[in-house]
Formats: C-alpha cells, structure tokens, sequence
C-alpha cells in the first residue's frame, strides 16, 4: 500500500554548496539519500513531494560540514498481511517462486500453490495444470496476496500464496 507521510531527516552538506543554490543543493542530496532506500518502520520511500521545513544548520567541528534538519513529505510503499499485489515472477524452483512487486520480493511456496499445479523442470523451470492451459514461469504475471511479511532495519521480506479465489496467472508470456 502507498501512504503519503512527513519524515524528518539530518543532512550534511559541503561548505562548497553555500551560497545562492543551498536549498537547491540540499534537496538535490536528500533526494539522493533517501529516494529508493527501505525504512523497517516506514516502508520504501518512493519519491519526496516536498520539503516543509528545512531547520538552522549546525556546523561541524574540524571539517566545516554543516548539518541541516530537514522535514519533508515523501510516498512511501509498504506491504501488508492480506493485502493483493499483481507482481512479475523473477525465479520458479522446486520449492516455490519468488515474484516482484516493485522493490518487494515475494516467495510463493509450492504449498501455497493450488494442487492441480505440479513443478516441471527443464529448459524453462515452471508450475503447469494438468491440462496444460496455465503455466507459472520467469516473467509470468501473477496475482498474490500475502499471508506474511517480515521486517528488517532495512528490507521487508514478504510470504504469498495463489490458493485462493481469483489469485494465479494474470498474463503468461509463453501465450504471448
């Protein structure tokens, strides 16, 4: 799930950048910083909106570095029990698959996969109904829901399963 959130967040910034872009050149580096990294608590931070307040700077003693309170609204994403995704398989084993939604990896277990489906090995590993008319492989879409997540300082890990109503191959690329 997506929520728009305000997070605050010290920024250092050289003595080279003061002047006329100094608030240009510290939104620049927080956006370096903070877009694309994963917050245990918060989730992934997708993209900063805005900034609603950058503080007093404080230099640093010895290496004339000033450091900025900065607060700013971002979007974040994190996942959570029971919610549905549509994600891309990246890998299908014996085991299971594991799917991508964005910047989460997902791990479908072959228990979680209905029973009709049995794992095929060769050239291109995939899950097949008897009948053959669905097949879960590399680059499959697929609709998931998950059942678990664990979080990390900075990675959330995430369960799903397909054993359930209207869950399983979106589109299959195989068929394409």
């Amino acid at each position: 799930m997506f929520f728009h959130i305000v997070l605050e967040r010290n920024t250092q910034l050289h003595p080279r950048h003061f002047g006329r872009g100094l608030r240009d050149s510290l939104v620049t580096k927080l956006m370096k910083e903070v877009e694309g990294t994963c917050s245990g608590r918060h989730g992934f931070v997708v993209a900063i909106t805005g900034i609603e307040k950058v503080g007093k700077g404080l230099i640093r003693d010895g290496t004339g570095f000033v450091t900025f309170p900065v607060k700013y609204q971002c979007v974040v994403f994190r996942p959570f029990k029971g919610e549905i995704l549509e994600a891309f398989v990246s890998m299908v084993n014996k085991m299971g698959f594991f799917a991508e939604a964005g910047p989460i990896q997902i791990f479908v277990s072959n228990h979680l996969i209905p029973d009709d489906m049995e794992f095929q090995s060769g050239d291109i590993p995939n899950y097949t109904t008897s009948d053959g008319s669905v097949k879960i492989q590399k680059d499959s879409e697929v609709r998931l829901k998950i059942i678990g997540t664990r979080v990390d300082a900075t990675e959330i890990f995430c369960v799903g399963t397909i054993k359930d109503d209207f869950m399983g191959v979106i589109n299959d690329p195989s068929s394409a």
